[in-house]
């Protein structure tokens, strides 16, 4: 039998989050940077196309606008939440959650990773995680 794909597609609003600002502390933003960050990342439009397993996510804020391709289960290139460049490996851990661990490409720095689950009430949860087990958490919903 098939394994039926969750559809990510969507524009997505942040509902809720929490600990990004730690987060970031942690990943060692200096503190004007994080306050910039914070505020940007508090309302991100996310914009999410779709082929089968192949995901478009393009997330604007005030500051910037990031774009990432990729198909669950092959590496991919894009950078960490602090900008540091990264190899990516995609998978699923379960019928309705990503999970991607991120390798840095060069130098050293706390192991990063994230997931993105489809929730049975249709929304979308974002946790970036580093290995000091701090997470940024993203309630979103979309406008479909």
């Amino acid at each position: 039998m098939e394994r039926k794909i969750p559809d990510f597609s969507g524009t997505w609003e942040m509902k809720s989050s929490e600990n990004f600002e730690e987060l970031l502390k942690v990943l060692g933003v200096n503190v004007m940077l994080r306050k910039i960050a914070v505020k940007a990342a508090s309302k991100p439009l996310v914009e999410i196309t779709q082929d089968g397993e192949t995901l478009s996510i393009k997330t604007s804020t005030t500051v910037r606008t990031t774009h990432i391709t990729f198909t669950v289960g092959q590496e991919f290139n894009e950078s960490t939440v602090d900008g540091r460049p990264c190899t990516s490996f995609p998978r699923w851990e379960t019928d309705s959650k990503i999970s991607c661990e991120q390798t840095l490409q060069k130098g050293e720095g706390p192991k990063t990773s994230w997931t993105r689950e489809i929730t049975s009430d249709s929304k979308l949860i974002l946790v970036k995680h580093t290995n000091y087990h701090l997470s940024k958490s993203l309630d979103l919903e979309a406008n479909k």
